[in-house]
């Protein structure tokens, strides 16, 4: 299936908010929170899936692609779509950071989640630089100007593998459950059942810890919930009383 198959229509206003992720359901274990957050402020919340994840243990590339409606359904997302790129293919310096390039200019994301590099996964790291690449290269005008070039105001990177000294906590108090809930819609992948063969991701603990995780960022910090990011460049600061960023 080609990978323009998988792209809904873009929002006419574009995005506030968009998570590029290598496969199905790692936007909503690094980030599910953070989204469902945004999408309750009323911002608009999108997450791109580079690949079907179809090389994983469980789950048909369909069924992982209708797991992802369903929890994009869940969180309130306004747009999901799968780049269709092949799983443990992944290729940065290749053509398909142009593919990348198209979709985010015609989304125009205000802010971008991405994958950490750090991540053990090589499909993550592989993702991270590849939309890395693909978020630079967006901001050229002279490339293919036939499309309006658009440079993301922030980037952040997220964390599927426990976290690796963040540089910020969201506070995502009010809305660890509608993670949960989309991160139990990809049940080929969490849930153990007929067929499936076991793996550490549902093996019945590995979803308790990513909720403990983010219960205990939060008491760290005072809150009920958080979820850890990485920003890409340093923040600098209008105002230390009022904790004011540049714009």
């Amino acid at each position: 299936m080609e990978g323009s198959q998988l792209l809904p229509p873009a929002p006419e206003e574009g995005l506030d908010l968009l998570a590029v992720a290598p496969h199905p359901d790692d936007a909503e274990i690094g980030a599910g929170a953070t989204l469902a957050l945004h999408v309750a402020r009323g911002h608009r919340v999108g997450v791109l899936d580079l690949t079907r994840g179809e090389l994983g243990t469980n789950g048909t590339p369909e069924e992982r692609l209708a797991e992802a409606r369903e929890a994009a359904r869940v969180l309130g997302l306004a747009w999901r779509g799968n780049l269709g790129l092949p799983d443990r293919g992944l290729a940065p310096g290749s053509a398909q950071a142009a593919e990348l390039v198209r979709v985010l200019r015609t989304l125009r994301p205000r802010v971008v989640l991405l994958p950490s590099g750090e991540d053990a996964h090589p499909d993550h790291r592989a993702a991270s630089l590849l939309a890395r690449e693909a978020v630079m290269t967006a901001g050229l005008p002279r490339w293919d100007p036939s499309t309006p070039a658009h440079r993301p105001r922030r980037v952040l990177y997220y964390f599927v593998d426990p976290p690796m000294a963040p540089s910020l906590l969201v506070d995502v108090s009010g809305h660890l459950d509608s993670k949960m809930r989309a991160l139990r819609c990809h049940a080929s992948q969490f849930l153990a059942g007929p067929g499936r063969l076991p793996t550490v991701l549902n093996d019945g603990h590995y979803l308790a810890r990513v909720e403990a995780q983010a219960r205990y960022l939060g008491a760290s910090v005072g809150c009920e919930a958080a979820e850890p990011f990485r920003a890409a460049e340093l923040p600098v600061l209008a105002d230390l009383v009022t904790w004011c960023p540049v714009a």
